[in-house]
């Protein structure tokens, strides 16, 4: 929208710089915001133009809260079923016997 050009070692460091500070992010809502900010600040770029996704970055996070937690609880249940700890058949019986 500014209409910087960029070339392709700073694309490719742009991309390198947010895989790194993208990380931590997936826990912590709203720091999608201050990471972009601190990046474009450090590249070079205008931050102002931050400004065009500021109202829609907190539903854009919910969506990637949910995905999280989605991804993480999959996981979960496959690494328990690949290790032999997940039978759903064994906890039905239990919960049949205590009833």
């Amino acid at each position: 929208m500014y209409g910087i050009e960029l070339s392709i070692a700073q694309q490719i460091t742009l991309m390198l710089v947010l895989m790194v500070t993208s990380k931590g992010m997936a826990g912590v809502p709203g720091v999608s915001f201050v990471v972009l900010l601190t990046t474009f600040s450090a590249m070079g770029l205008p931050a102002e133009g931050l400004a065009f996704i500021a109202g829609i970055d907190r539903i854009l996070d919910m969506g990637r809260t949910a995905v999280n937690v989605v991804g993480y609880s999959l996981a979960t249940l496959v690494i328990a079923k690949w290790e032999g700890q997940f039978n759903p058949l064994v906890e039905e019986e239990k919960v049949v016997q205590v009833s």
